[in-house]
């Protein structure tokens, strides 16, 4: 039985809300992720037995594992009932399952960095070239182009309609980047690949052309739960409505109209006002905080109020921690940021190893970031960073990812160049292209086969390298058993590693990244508990999280603000309070009253709202070489300077 005693009155009554949609504005700290993951488990144990699945879209692979973990603590043989999982990998699985009707393959490559995006729109704009009765403007290059293709995606914007909106737009040479724009998504197509935002436009294209398989998917989940509703933009909102429909009345959204920090990426107040008037939810205020201070809970009510569009009627935030003793909020002022961020540095430095722990640095850029970051490593303090990482470093887990895309996708040069790269790195035998791509053409045989035929040719290859080729790569071609040859690849890399036959560096990060392999491992077979996870899935998995490894226990972060949503830490120094930087300079041409402005005064919110024990805020005077002004943000907490 689900133990529904330690939450309060508010979160009990959406755990056991039944009476259609229901919209919770949940405030920071208010304790949504334990109503989430109760309200699951209520569920499931209450419909032992039967078939149905729940689908729950959250924004992150960490916050869709944090919650795994706890469902599966509550219910832990129902596990396999829910999808616990990111909009964009949910659009995977659908391409995977049903993208032939648009064409792809499932075993279609995910594009998960701006390189092999832009090598897309090169090979687009070489077609285009050919054609000389409608010659492309000699300054188009896929560089500056894929900012304008990304924007037009992120809209759903189909190649047809293209001409129309930017025409609307005033944006010149508008039929070229037209023409462009249709290239690059055929381009897309031709070659069975996807970046981020044509994962979710072909999904919707393909919700919106086969109804039936909307049908399909309702009848499969039951109940649909999003968390983070406020961070999703138009497109995703469209696929949301479409499952939804006809029948919204287990839709159950977490919200918060005060934590909307992410406009760049299409996110909106308006998306809550949308949500209901479409589907008529009920509201429910989750202002209870566990999290903050009560002094840190005044700021914040007292700087977020100032907004004008807020839900109406929401509540400020309530406190639940007692008054805490000592300096729980200090403000400090400095002549310059070189001297702000050695104070920082030096008083992180000054605590404890445990209280050193709960720290984090926050600013608003990662301009200051990357002056205090050095600052407190010159102090003997470790940092960690919160920078997203696509792709694996080290040579080992580059040659594994490579050989499993080439498994998957028989034909990726790319994929093929940075395998040969990486080989040549461990094992100092450099293999070039044009005999393996030649080979292939003659023999019709795949680029991996073919690679495997001139390496073996070679003389001077180690009997282990024979060995991981013959008994690990050739039985994956057959078996795609990647688990196995993962684990084969790594006792080979050791092997070479310890033989200091090679320079280090291609074992940079080499360890931690199979950790983090190993972990990725784990996760998605938890996240598709019961299933068989093909190599192309498993890859399109890997492809959409990153490949960061966990910040050292003794690390202190020093993140922007963006990457700080969602977590929460003791101590929080916030850095960077001046006029144009928090609030930015474009918020502040924009003018008091503009969407801009209130993004800032949210982000500040956000910022101070992470704080556990202690709240920090500091400013200089001079920035970056300019004279500057404290933040207003600072006045309307009520701080007097």
């Amino acid at each position: 039985m689900v133990d529904l005693s330690s939450l309060n009155e508010n979160q009990r009554e959406a755990v056991l809300w039944d009476k259609g949609p229901l919209l919770v504005l949940a405030g920071p700290g208010s304790g949504k992720t334990r109503v989430l993951t109760c309200r699951i488990a209520r569920i499931l144990e209450q419909s032992e037995g039967q078939h149905f699945k729940i689908l729950a879209l959250t924004f992150t692979n960490k916050a869709a594992a944090e919650m795994r973990s706890r469902v599966e603590e509550l219910v832990p043989m129902e596990l396999g009932r829910v999808r616990l999982t990111t909009f964009h990998s949910f659009a995977a699985e659908l391409l995977q399952q049903h993208g032939s009707h648009l064409n792809l393959r499932p075993d279609f490559q995910i594009l998960s960095n701006d390189s092999d995006r832009e090598a897309v729109l090169d090979d687009a704009l070489s077609q285009l070239r050919k054609d000389l009765a409608y010659p492309l403007p000699e300054h188009f290059k896929a560089a500056q182009l894929l900012p304008a293709v990304t924007r037009l995606l992120d809209r759903c914007v189909s190649p047809d309609q293209a001409q129309v909106l930017l025409q609307q737009s005033n944006v010149e040479n508008v039929i070229p980047l037209t023409r462009v724009y249709a290239a690059y998504r055929n381009t897309l197509r031709y070659t069975n690949s996807l970046d981020f935002p044509s994962l979710i436009a072909e999904s919707l294209d393909l919700l919106n052309k086969f109804p039936f398989l909307v049908k399909h998917i309702r009848k499969v989940y039951k109940h649909i739960l999003v968390d983070e509703f406020q961070d999703t933009n138009h497109t995703q909102y469209r696929i949301l409505s479409l499952i939804v429909w006809p029948d919204p009345s287990t839709l159950f959204v977490v919200a918060d109209d005060d934590q909307i920090i992410y406009q760049w990426t299409g996110a909106s107040p308006e998306r809550i006002q949308e949500l209901q008037g479409d589907f008529g939810v009920s509201e429910l205020q989750l202002p209870e905080n566990y999290r903050c201070p009560p002094l840190v809970i005044e700021l914040a009510n007292a700087l977020i109020e100032k907004n004008l569009n807020r839900a109406a009627g929401k509540k400020p935030l309530r406190a639940v921690k007692q008054g805490e003793s000592g300096d729980v909020v200090r403000v400090f002022r400095f002549n310059s940021v070189d001297e702000e961020a050695g104070w920082i540095a030096r008083d992180i430095a000054r605590r404890n190893s445990q209280e050193r722990a709960g720290c984090a640095v926050l600013a608003r850029t990662k301009k200051f970031l990357d002056i205090v970051g050095p600052r407190l490593e010159e102090a003997g303090v470790p940092v960690y960073y919160a920078a997203r990482k696509d792709e694996f470093k080290s040579a080992p887990l580059r040659m594994l990812h490579a050989v499993l895309r080439l498994v998957n996708s028989k034909e990726d040069k790319q994929s093929l160049a940075r395998l040969s790269k990486a080989f040549y790195e461990l094992e100092g035998l450099r293999i070039e292209l044009s005999p393996v791509l030649s080979r292939a053409s003659a023999d019709g045989k795949d680029l991996l086969r073919s690679w495997l035929d001139e390496v073996k040719h070679r003389d001077t290859l180690e009997e282990q390298t024979q060995r991981l080729l013959e008994t690990g790569i050739r039985p994956l071609l057959n078996t795609l058993n990647y688990r196995d040859f993962a684990d084969k690849l790594f006792v080979w890399a050791e092997a070479c590693q310890a033989a200091s036959r090679l320079g280090e560096n291609a074992f940079n990060e080499f360890d931690e990244e199979r950790d983090v392999w190993r972990h990725l491992l784990a996760e998605i077979t938890k996240k598709f508990i019961g299933e068989d996870i093909g190599l192309h899935q498993f890859l399109h998995e890997l492809d959409l999280t990153s490949k960061s490894p966990p910040k050292p226990q003794q690390a202190v972060p020093c993140f922007t603000i963006h990457a700080s949503k969602g977590m929460e830490f003791e101590h929080v120094y916030l850095m960077g309070l001046v006029e144009d930087q928090l609030p930015s300079w474009a918020a502040l041409k924009k003018g008091d009253n503009s969407l801009e402005m209130q993004e800032e005064r949210r982000n500040c919110f956000v910022a101070i709202t992470r704080a556990q024990v202690s709240l920090t805020l500091t400013f200089s005077l001079q920035v970056f070489g300019w004279s500057k002004q404290p933040s207003r943000f600072l006045a309307e907490m009520g701080i007097e300077i």
